[in-house]
């Protein structure tokens, strides 16, 4: 099971940094502004003949994209080091860093009024669960 748990894991860390490094790309390279929809306005519409207002939504999703690129390759990291070598801080430092990032994501829905990005935040939570369980005794042993 523990190998199981620690593939798991680094698909999720993998996915992560694909999709971050994806958003990278759409927000700094993209010139199909049509296509980059904020709720139901494009940025194009949204900027409106003002190029520094694009400009910032793109920088805004650029730093966002570079701490999810971040968190992935720390998460990845420390997931074929320490966890694979069965250290229990590494696991519980999984569950924290992925409960962070939930949370943070969950917040949207009472203070902005939208659900968007929390549903990826509540796929990647179920799979991070899932994968440390299959990894649990590792934490009965220690104890």
């Amino acid at each position: 099971m523990r190998t199981a748990s620690w593939i798991l894991l680094v698909l999720v860390g993998g996915l992560t940094l694909l999709g971050a490094l994806a958003s990278v790309s759409f927000g700094y390279w993209s010139s199909e502004w049509g296509q980059d929809q904020i709720g139901s306005v494009s940025l194009h519409d949204l900027a409106a003949d003002h190029e520094d207002v694009a400009t910032a939504i793109r920088a805004r999703r650029g730093t966002a994209a570079a701490f999810a690129a971040a968190f992935a390759t720390l998460f990845v990291w420390i997931i074929v080091g320490p966890y694979r070598r069965g250290e229990v801080w590494s696991w519980w430092a999984i569950l924290c860093g992925t409960l962070v990032y939930v949370l943070i994501s969950a917040v949207r829905i009472p203070f902005l009024g939208t659900r968007a990005g929390v549903d990826v935040a509540g796929i990647m939570l179920a799979a991070v669960v899932v994968g440390l369980l299959l990894d649990v005794k590792r934490l009965r042993a220690a104890g």
